[in-house]
């Protein structure tokens, strides 16, 4: 029965259903795979959009603001000089700070100025970035509010109409006292410049109290002598065009508004100027009444106020011809790039975008499938080996795979097994020998009490003595396995204080001298010379004597009659862990290299027939070991059979100890052990 109950735990495991997909370790790193991926495709796609039509929206904004500046500065040094020869100091910094070529030619591509300096090969574009002209302003680079109306006319080419310093200077007075009067009624005005010099007010509020305006600037400046000598030259070269097209001439007020100088007029000449306007400008729609002769019709309005602008346009165009700059062709490029086009997210654009994020999503998935079946397969293995061990059968060891998180846990499990087997192994003997141990002097009692109770012996001073001596043996048992329990928990009771090393080997020596010479083995501790003091340990004295009693108690009892137990103390020095070291050295038999590994373990002895001629339980050397862990020490041992054995107890020094003095016996008592001539006995 036994026999089938792994067979039917082995089949009721393979009959246990595989876990679903969704709730297995694979399943779940597939789906946790495939949405961190698309999150991240998605959002790689959208950011890199995005930013690319940000970054270009960005740059295209950045370079036709750019271009604007260059642009209406170099408008304003043509509107201001009538030539380019001077230009070379404003296009260098306009250069320097957009950090861009600019390069200015005339019309038929005479260079006029090139930021990249004469020696520069690059050729220049088929297209031109714009005209400098003044006299015909590109309204896209150049807000409207910069031009001076529908004649495109720069306003800051003003000509002849400009100022001398004396004209400025009386009307700026004029125009500050006018200010003053508006402020001292608390209208809020100042006074601003117009390109041609001519001082104006300019409200600051837009609501203001028209009779205070009109008290304040009732003294009207009227035209000054340069401004009425420019409007005579400018209204005589607006008649000439008037009358070349038939129309009667105006008279041009000073802000270039005008007055027609006709009156009344006949029906033929109303009929005329109808006929005129209406081929003038075919598209216009008149309406069919009869006007009163004493009235002027609105179609002759409309037709003269559009050949009045024309005409006043051109004459303004040809009065400033000869105080603005040639018109110039403008370049301007940057710094190796390119014009940088918008970004269009074409259909086959979305199709690659599309096309890659799908590519990235299966990689994704098939290497997840990959990594996660390599990452399952070993946590089977492992979860089947713990089921067995769970249930106490016998567990093969899981494979090893490479160095890694897993492998380490295959290998950390297989130890574990191994250990857990091997800790079972010796539960399983120290239960056996912990029974055989009490039971030998329990049946000791149990026999002579027996045989008192019947009669069969006397309860003399030697039965009694017999009594003691198998109770003793049982309380000593039972005291080392309470050591051996207090100690695996923790809660073995310390004392620590500075030890003297040689003054405990020499209690220890004295307590074994009579079972020494009962054995006929001399018993001795060995002094360094000249015989200064040993080295001060920090440990717990009366455990300390414990494990030190129960290394030459053991020593005593291996080494035959006429051997030798030795004792002796030295610091270990600062290159070897600078400890404080006891050893016990007898010439006894020594150990077997094979049994050496096992001389610590519990109930562990060399004489397998458990044969009380020797003693001992199996227990001391275990105890010696613990106690010296509990101390912060270790124990072991050097043993070449047929010669004898060396226990060395190794522990911390005391605190106030001085290392300087730490191989003072070590030196003494040289590196084959102690010198027996030196030697206390």
């Amino acid at each position: 029965m036994r026999r089938r109950e792994p067979e039917r735990r082995r089949r009721r495991e393979r009959g246990r259903p595989r876990l679903p997909l969704r709730r297995s370790l694979l399943g779940r790193l597939l789906i946790v795979s495939v949405l961190v991926a698309s999150c991240a495709v998605a959002a790689t796609a959208w950011l890199a959009v995005q930013t690319t039509s940000g970054a270009i929206r960005q740059e295209q904004g950045q370079d036709l603001s750019s271009d604007a500046k260059i642009y209406n500065t170099l408008l304003g040094y043509a509107a201001t000089h009538p030539r380019w020869e001077d230009v070379e100091d404003t296009a260098r910094e306009l250069a320097r700070t957009s950090q861009r070529r600019i390069v200015l030619t005339t019309e038929d591509r005479r260079p006029l100025f090139d930021s990249a300096g004469a020696s520069s090969v690059a050729p220049l574009p088929a297209q031109a970035s714009a005209v400098v002209d003044p006299l015909s302003v590109d309204t896209v680079l150049v807000p409207d509010a910069m031009t001076a109306g529908s004649d495109r006319i720069d306003p800051r080419a003003v000509g002849p109409f400009l100022l001398p310093a004396n004209e400025r200077t009386e009307l700026r007075a004029i125009t500050e006292k006018q200010v003053a009067c508006l402020n001292s009624v608390g209208v809020a005005a100042d006074v601003v410049d117009d390109p041609s010099g001519r001082p104006r007010i300019e409200f600051v509020r837009g609501d203001t109290d028209r009779d205070l305006e009109f008290k304040c600037v009732a003294q009207n400046s009227g035209a000054t002598l340069t401004e009425k000598k420019a409007l005579d030259e400018l209204n005589t070269l607006a008649d000439a065009c008037l009358k070349r097209q038939g129309h009667k001439g105006a008279t041009l007020n000073l802000d270039l508004s005008w007055d027609r100088g006709y009156g009344q007029i006949t029906a033929a000449e109303k009929q005329s100027a109808e006929k005129q306007s209406a081929e003038k400008y075919p598209s216009e729609k008149y309406p069919s009444e009869k006007y009163p002769a004493e009235k002027k019709a609105a179609a002759v309005e409309r037709g003269d106020d559009r050949a009045i602008a024309s005409c006043v346009g051109s004459a303004r165009r040809e009065q400033l011809t000869d105080h603005v700059a040639a018109p110039a062709l403008l370049f301007i490029d940057g710094t190796g790039a390119v014009s940088v086009p918008g970004f269009d997210l074409s259909p086959s654009n979305t199709a690659r975008i599309v096309g890659v994020t799908a590519l990235v999503l299966a990689l994704t998935v098939g290497v997840s499938v990959i990594a996660g079946a390599r990452l399952v397969r070993p946590l089977h293995a492992l979860t089947g080996a713990a089921q067995r061990m769970r249930d106490g059968l016998d567990s093969a060891p899981v494979p090893v795979g490479p160095d890694n998180e897993i492998g380490r846990l295959a290998a950390a499990f297989n130890d574990m097994a191994v250990h857990r087997a091997r800790l079972e192994e010796q539960r399983k003997v120290m239960v056996s020998d912990v029974a055989h141990e009490l039971r030998t002097p329990l049946s000791n009692i149990r026999g002579w009490l027996e045989a008192a109770q019947d009669g069969l012996a006397d309860p003399d001073p030697a039965f009694v003595s017999s009594l003691l001596e198998e109770a003793v043996q049982l309380q000593h048992i039972i005291d080392d396995l309470q050591d051996l329990g207090a100690a695996d928990v923790g809660a073995l009771r310390l004392h620590p204080e500075p030890v003297y090393a040689d003054e405990l080997l020499g209690q220890v020596a004295a307590a074994y001298q009579g079972p020494a010479e009962t054995a006929g083995v001399t018993l001795g501790v060995a002094t360094p010379k000249p015989g200064p003091p040993g080295p001060t340990l920090y440990a717990d004295p009366v455990r300390l004597r414990q494990a030190v009693s129960n290394l030459v108690s053991n020593a005593v009892r291996h080494t035959p009659s006429g051997g030798r137990v030795i004792l002796r103390s030295y610091r270990t020095g600062p290159g070897h862990g600078d400890e404080v070291a006891l050893e016990v050295s007898d010439t006894g038999a020594g150990i077997p290299a094979d049994d050496i590994p096992h001389v610590f373990d519990r109930f562990w002895r060399a004489e397998k027939s458990r044969n009380r001629s020797t003693g001992g339980s199996g227990l001391g050397l275990a105890i010696v070991l613990k106690l010296a862990e509990a101390q912060g020490g270790t124990a072991s041992v050097v043993s070449t059979e047929g010669k004898g054995s060396v226990f060395t107890l190794r522990l911390p020094p005391a605190p106030a100890e001085a290392p300087a003095d730490a191989t003072a016996a070590e030196a003494a008592a040289g590196p084959d052990g102690p010198d027996p001539i030196n030697m206390t006995l």
